[in-house]
């Protein structure tokens, strides 16, 4: 029997991951992607692996947050002003969702890919050596002013309770003895031990040498363009290298699926949001763990080559340009909290757009265009979190195996 042919559109964290477990299940791997290979939002995040981000970003007062941002082009979440109707009819159903049900509903189907990915990458550094500069240090929110750190106990009572999930809060100073390059007077933080961090694109570079060495084939600069169909089934994905024969097809494209729907069958609710890095060399004093500054939405990632810092959500369509004003919110945002906020030289500047869903749930399912077309996308702000657990999962559905995880909240037909 001759070996069953894979095509995996798109090259980012999601599908090399799913990439890696059709290989498992033996699949002859292709994948290929228009740009590079982990070149686009899989390059420049923060490189966290966090469990502790069970809750989706539709949550009681998110929307708020999004109207007065309409006003502020310094606010680090940002709506730009535009007329367009999918960007409000997603508004409109993120919303929706902005209460405590549904927040607690979307949490419960976040939290197992995100544990299922934790486990997962255990693996990929333990048994097959991915070399990605992986820590497990936790994760540290700090906070500069007492109301809003206290106002966190009722969320960590929530993730506590209902998801097993607590942090450890740290009062005042105590924050500065767990993380020394804080700077003393801050109002505490949560510290979230369970968490680890990587460097992206060590993590991309790795992972793919370990497919070819097995293999897999990855075309860079290769653009689809559409599928071959007979009886209801793909027989050839169409590229800007020509046709390539296949047995299934995975589309893991993130913020761009929605541009591809009409080759899909569906239209896909996905909007871009666009994030900020700066990656720079590690400072004297640098901190251990990664931080979060809820205040600012500002992300410290402490990699073991350099130092990033990271976040920022702006709804501002496919605008791909770098604005120094919202790289500024970042090095702003970090100086009330650390003693060295950045360092010399600076490395890299980077904006990507992340896949945003208004339930903060992937799509996981099959394309309604064919049987034999699936779909990994729409992973939010937590790509590299949940990359292994979606891999393993579209592996498992694609070879028709039982799925280790329920595949239902991420299917298509809750956009109905």
């Amino acid at each position: 029997m001759s070996e069953r042919r894979v095509v995996v559109v798109g090259g980012g964290v999601i599908g090399v991951a799913c990439a890696h477990y059709l290989q498992r299940h033996g699949w002859a791997v292709t994948v290929i992607d228009k740009g590079t290979i982990g070149g686009a939002c899989s390059h420049g995040n923060c490189g966290l692996v966090c469990p502790s981000h069970v809750l989706p970003l539709a949550e009681p007062g998110a929307i708020s947050q999004a109207i007065r941002s309409l006003l502020n082009p310094d606010a680090p979440f940002r709506v730009k002003p535009r007329l367009n109707l999918g960007l409000w009819l997603w508004m409109w159903h993120f919303a929706r969702r902005c209460n405590r049900r549904d927040m607690v509903t979307a949490g419960h189907s976040i939290q197992p890919i995100l544990e299922s990915s934790l486990a997962e990458y255990r693996d990929l550094v333990e048994r097959e050596r991915i070399d990605c500069e992986w820590q497990k240090r936790g994760l540290l929110f700090a906070y500069r002013t007492k109301a809003p750190f206290e106002a966190y106990a009722a969320t960590n009572r929530l993730l506590a309770e209902t998801f097993h999930a607590p942090a450890q809060r740290l009062d005042g100073d105590a924050v500065c003895e767990l993380e020394p390059a804080l700077k003393p007077g801050l109002a505490g933080g949560w510290y979230y031990d369970h968490d680890a961090h990587l460097r992206p694109d060590k993590l991309m570079s790795s992972w793919r040498t370990l497919l070819e060495s097995r293999g897999a084939t990855f075309r860079e600069q290769c653009e689809f363009r559409g599928f071959d169909r007979m009886d209801g089934q793909v027989s050839n994905v169409l590229t800007s290298q020509g046709p390539i024969a296949a047995d299934a097809v995975v589309v893991a494209t993130g913020a761009l699926t929605p541009l591809l729907s009409e080759h899909l069958g569906c239209r896909i609710p996905i909007q871009p949001g666009k994030g900020y890095s700066i990656t720079m060399a590690r400072p004297l004093r640098c901190p251990a763990i990664p931080l979060i500054f809820p205040e600012h939405r500002v992300a410290v990632t402490p990699m073991q080559s350099g130092y990033r810092l990271g976040s920022i959500m702006e709804f501002a369509g496919y605008d791909d340009t770098i604005s120094p004003q919202r790289l500024e919110l970042l090095t702003r945002g970090a100086t009330p909290y650390l003693h060295e906020p950045t360092a010399e030289p600076v490395v890299e500047r980077w904006t990507g757009w992340r896949p945003m869903t208004w339930d903060s749930l992937p799509i996981i399912d099959r394309a309604p265009v064919a049987e034999n077309v699936w779909l990994a996308a729409g992973h939010n702000m937590v790509g590299i979190s949940m990359a292994p657990g979606t891999g393993r999962l579209i592996g498992e559905l694609v070879s028709g195996r039982p799925p280790h995880i329920n595949p239902g909240p991420y299917s298509l037909k809750r956009f109905q």
